[in-house]
């Protein structure tokens, strides 16, 4: 079967990580042997490692501190940071980007995909009030189709924001290119592009449904 097409040369709204520490945990991921509990921490190390890249553009302010020996001068983020998983997968990486910063507010979409259709179905949008404070990072593990993305960034357009990026773990070329074209100011971070969906819309080779085996619910 033919590889995927190389991001850097097809998709300019796609960021890939390629570093080995995180192959290394997302190839343990995909492993169909890999427990729930395993599966969960992994998810959460590759979300840690990849918020640092996906901060990389937020403004920072020089400012003066004082340490216990003189006065310098540093950093700060001034904005206000939302993160906002897709329920339920989204769960899993949006804690582990918390514990990077513990400061980011936090708000929640429920999208369901229509099986039959592909097409998502919301069922829930708790967003924080004032978008527009700072950037919004949307975050589910599994970027398929493309149209619960899609639908979860109209939302939080529509909502206010107007700095959005998303991170995910696998990605296809379909879900990326259908993403691009309704939102195409989105960067896309991913730890992976994989070669496309099959018939029942699933990303192959993948790692399975996310939110299952994250859960123990298969």
């Amino acid at each position: 079967m033919p590889p995927a097409p190389s991001p850097k040369t097809h998709y300019p709204n796609l960021v890939v990580f390629d570093h080995p520490l995180i192959q290394h945990k997302l190839t343990l991921m995909r492993d169909k042997t890999t427990g729930f509990m395993a599966f969960r921490s992994l998810m959460r190390q590759i979300a840690a490692l990849m918020v640092f890249e996906v901060t990389r553009t937020f403004h920072a302010e020089r400012i003066q501190v004082d340490t216990p020996l003189e006065q310098t001068t540093g950093s700060r983020i001034n904005a206000q940071i939302t993160v906002v998983p897709v329920l339920r997968a989204g769960l899993g990486m949006a804690d582990a980007i918390l514990e990077v910063m513990p400061e980011a507010r936090v708000g929640h979409l429920g999208l369901a995909r229509d099986e039959k259709t592909l097409k998502p179905i919301s069922y829930l949008s708790k967003l924080p009030k004032h978008l527009n404070a700072g950037p919004v990072i949307l975050v589910d593990p599994m970027l398929a189709t493309g149209g619960s993305a899609v639908a979860a960034l109209t939302m939080l357009r529509e909502a206010g924001a107007d700095d959005l990026r998303m991170i995910a773990l696998v990605a296809s070329p379909e879900g990326v290119t259908t993403l691009g074209e309704h939102h195409p100011d989105v960067k896309i971070y991913a730890a992976a592009l994989d070669r496309g969906l099959d018939e029942r819309g699933y990303i192959r080779p993948g790692l399975g449904d996310a939110g299952d085996r994250l859960y123990g619910t298969t």
